[in-house]
């Protein structure tokens, strides 16, 4: 997922919790899928950022010279502006983005066959 193109808001706003529910069988479902998503977008935001800064270590342990790079100061500012994987994965979940299963309903559902 491209996250510089996600249309999730940047601030908090109240949800009803009917709509959250609708899209899976319980609210709870609901959060703990919303959740799992959000956990992913964070790890994936996380890994991204660490590539763009690996560019400007400087491993060097001469604490008397640091330098202010402004592309590294950038990019930061960039990663603190974007939405909250919360909000992003919240709203994957409400616009239909996220697939999911339980695999103990389905292993039920599957497996329960009439007996004759």
């Amino acid at each position: 997922m491209d996250f510089k193109k996600s249309k999730a808001s940047a601030t908090i706003e109240t949800l009803d919790v009917n709509q959250l529910a609708a899209g899976a069988s319980n609210v709870y479902e609901a959060i703990v899928v919303c959740s799992k998503r959000a956990n992913q977008i964070g790890v994936d935001i996380k890994q991204e950022l660490s590539q763009k800064l690996e560019e400007f270590a400087n491993y060097t342990d001469n604490l008397e010279e640091v330098f202010d790079n402004r592309e590294q100061i950038e990019i930061s500012r960039f990663y603190e502006r974007l939405p909250k994987p919360t909000l992003m994965g919240l709203e994957e979940f409400l616009n239909g983005e996220v697939y999911f299963r339980n695999p103990e309903i389905d292993e039920f559902s599957t497996t329960s066959e009439p007996e004759k």
